[in-house]
């Protein structure tokens, strides 16, 4: 068949390779346009972008959809399905039938639940224990088209935003190439009315760890936001100015007692810090332009020990 790729990140690159891997060329490769980023604000390709040059492929970049030139570009490539992953622009209802047997979308979640933007960080913290993936057939609502394969994956206590990413990617590389070893329409179920749910996008101002939260609440926090935006909190003694830390592991621990925030144990692998039920041991922490380390070496360096706390 002749298939055209719309993506930007890295999640839509690894299903790409996937593609790729499977002997899928597609016609036409859309990604956004580049962005300012690094220290100098220069343009940077997306990750699709990036593997589909590498690759010899057609890519064009768009700023948006709407327009009926930078549709042309997508009825020129003549395709059989635009396969959609992780795009960031809106299809329009035309873009969504140019293609001759529509559009589908790899979703990272098991829909209907997290529709939107971040279902693998709304997933961790929600302390949901399942989640996966579903190739959808593309509408003009907000991940509300139709479901042609679905599969599931557990979510690991000690899980992560960056593992579930991967292991994701994984598995909606392997479940699009399933679905494209025979040709559209495909068969496809309608997405219940119950159950819906709305992954909305991370604010950054949500990454602040929150300690009279419940010890699992604090661990979901950090597991969800490793590694962006990285969950964060300040501390500082006396009078020096509080210092903003990323918390990088964590885990919950047998400890009770203290006050949220407060240290109560130091050992080489983690500090153990009281939240507002229980307490969590964090593993490996970053202080401003340094790089991550352990905790003992961390609280030396600040010149912390027990007692002291977390804003």
């Amino acid at each position: 068949m002749r298939l055209g790729f719309a993506g930007t990140p890295e999640f839509a690159a690894c299903i790409l390779q996937a593609l790729l891997d499977r002997g899928h060329r597609p016609a036409i490769v859309l990604t956004q346009p580049d962005r300012p980023a690094g220290r100098g604000l220069a343009p940077q390709p997306s990750a699709v972008k990036r593997l589909a040059l590498a690759k010899g492929l057609s890519v064009a970049q768009p700023a948006s959809l709407k327009s009926g030139e930078s549709q042309r570009a997508l009825a020129d490539a003549d395709l059989d399905v635009l396969v959609v992953v992780a795009y960031g622009l809106i299809l329009p209802p035309d873009a969504l039938t140019l293609p001759r047997w529509g559009c589908l979308n790899v979703h990272a979640s098991l829909l209907p639940r997290w529709r939107g933007a971040a279902p693998l960080q709304r997933a961790i913290l929600a302390g949901d224990s399942e989640t996966g993936v579903c190739i959808m057939q593309m509408n003009a609502g907000l991940d509300t088209g139709p479901v042609v394969h679905r599969a599931s994956a557990a979510i690991a206590p000690d899980e992560t935003t960056e593992s579930l990413h991967d292991r994701l990617a994984t598995l909606g590389g392997e479940a699009l190439c399933a679905v494209l070893t025979r040709a559209g329409p495909w068969p496809s179920t309608p997405q219940p009315d119950v159950g819906v749910t709305y992954a909305a996008k991370i604010d950054k101002a949500e990454a602040r760890i929150d300690w009279s939260a419940p010890a699992a609440a604090v661990d979901r926090q950090v597991r969800a936001f490793n590694p962006i935006p990285g969950a964060w909190s300040e501390i500082g003694r006396d009078r020096m100015a509080l210092e903003r830390i990323k918390v990088w592991q964590s885990s919950i621990a047998p400890l009770k007692g203290g006050s949220p925030g407060e240290i109560l144990a130091i050992s080489d692998e983690a500090l153990c810090v009281a939240c507002g039920e229980g307490s969590v041991l964090l593993g490996e922490l970053q202080r401003p332009g340094q790089r991550r380390g352990p905790a003992r070496a961390f609280c030396q360096g600040l010149g912390l020990g027990v007692g002291d706390r977390f804003a």
